[in-house]
């Protein structure tokens, strides 16, 4: 998944940029972990349904906790690294996502969902704090002239996590799930099941803990390396009156919608591929294949990034969004491989959205961009609503199928901006 940049304006002090190279592979794995871990809840959703006898609903309450600390710490971050500044700000972010990946094993002995949910609330504000330092960083660590490339390149690091990520995590997560059906067991039987099954979640997230400590280990050994930092600081409130700029408005919607329909079809693909008129896997097999849709999307950028050199960005917008809702309307009205890969095929489509949308609903904003980037990054707060939405759509109606139209009307929304926005801000009220 994308990410927005922060509500911290930054200037470097000379057109050159900071000069510290050595902390560009530091951002770069930034940009890696806090995206593989946001495409980890696409495994783990599917492991805890099962453990827990779930329905649809109360499985998307993982992404509905971990995309709430979107909304809950966008801005409190943001405040946070302006005060500390960039290093202490991501090494704070990186010790917070590390307390929650260790907060998973206390949920595992206990064997409560509750506590799972919370963990990855933690876990996630972290990733929040860690997003807000990123982007910035990455743009001052350099010539001003390559900015754009070297944010590009950062975004294809954050992209490979979202692929590598389900890989492993299907292979250490879903490949341990045994041959039991949880929803036959009670009582300390069933307690008993759900411990040591979540054991494999426990020592998946072990591991990213120690790989997040030595990482803010690092970061602490170059605290003082960053020279020239600077931050505006405005009211944390002050972005939300650009919500009455249509442009910017309508961008932000789309941004929530965006985001929403990408965490809602990442989260059902497990379940989408299980069911026996498109392939019938096993949980274990379905997992092996989400990499293609989080694949399709890091694919997708690179081809994107030189269709956009060509095509007027807020058409190639509308096309894309209007070639997910065609894949997603394949799918639901075919059986077998068909319906299988035109799914997965929507990360192709979804590659350009965010940064499109973005760039879009910013423009023309000048010396107010910190400002409009601030409630951007709230509004991916729709990976938290829109996953639950379907959730509910996909119990009352029963089927996947059925609940897979709410991503196609947020895209029908996102089309329809391109359209409006395909025309130079300079050119509208």
């Amino acid at each position: 998944m994308a990410v927005a940049a922060p509500s911290a304006s930054t200037e470097a002090t000379s057109q050159d940029g900071v000069d510290a190279p050595e902390l560009r592979y530091f951002v770069f794995a930034l940009f890696f972990i806090f995206g593989g871990i946001t495409s980890l809840n696409d495994v783990i959703l599917p492991k805890l349904k099962e453990l827990f006898t779930l329905n649809y609903t109360q499985a998307m309450l993982v992404q509905f906790c971990f995309f709430t600390a979107y909304l809950v710490i966008g801005i409190p971050g943001a405040q946070l690294v302006k005060r500390i500044g960039y290093m202490r700000g991501a090494m704070t972010g990186l010790l917070v996502m590390m307390a929650g990946c260790l907060l998973f094993i206390p949920a595992s002995s206990t064997a409560t969902y509750g506590l799972f949910l919370f963990a990855l609330f933690i876990l996630a504000s972290g990733v929040v704090v860690v997003q807000v330092v990123a982007n910035p960083l990455i743009s001052m660590l350099g010539p001003q002239k390559t900015v754009h490339s070297r944010l590009t390149f950062a975004q294809a690091f954050n992209s490979l996590g979202t692929t590598v990520f389900p890989i492993v995590g299907s292979a250490l997560i879903l490949g341990s799930l045994a041959n039991v059906d949880a929803s036959k067991l009670t009582g300390a039987a069933l307690d008993s099941y759900r411990a040591a099954e979540t054991s494999a979640i426990v020592h998946t997230y072990i591991g990213l803990a120690v790989a997040l400590l030595v990482i803010a280990g690092a970061v602490y050994l170059f605290r003082n390396r960053l020279h020239g930092e600077h931050h505006e600081h405005s009211s944390p409130l002050a972005g939300f009156s650009l919500l009455r700029r249509k442009r910017f408005g309508w961008g932000a919607l789309c941004i929530f919608l965006y985001v929403g329909a990408e965490v809602s079809i990442g989260s059902l693909i497990v379940s989408y591929l299980q069911q026996k008129h498109v392939l019938g896997l096993t949980e274990r097999g379905a997992g092996d294949m989400i990499f293609m849709y989080w694949g399709g999307a890091m694919i997708g950028r690179f081809i994107g990034s030189a269709l956009l050199r060509v095509i007027n960005p807020g058409a190639l917008l509308a096309m894309v969004a209007a070639g997910a809702i065609a894949l997603i309307l394949i799918s639901t009205n075919t059986t077998g491989a068909v319906a299988a890969y035109s799914l997965l095929a929507i990360g192709l489509m979804n590659s350009i959205m965010f940064p499109t949308i973005f760039s879009l609903a910013c423009e023309k904003l000048g010396a107010r961009a910190a400002d409009g980037s601030g409630i951007i990054n709230i509004a991916i707060f729709g990976g938290a609503v829109v996953p639950l939405l379907t959730g509910m759509l996909a119990d009352t109606s029963g089927r996947l199928g059925i609940a897979l139209l709410l991503p196609a009307a947020c895209y029908a929304v996102i089309a329809a901006y391109g359209l409006y926005a395909r025309r130079p801000a300079s050119d509208q009220a």
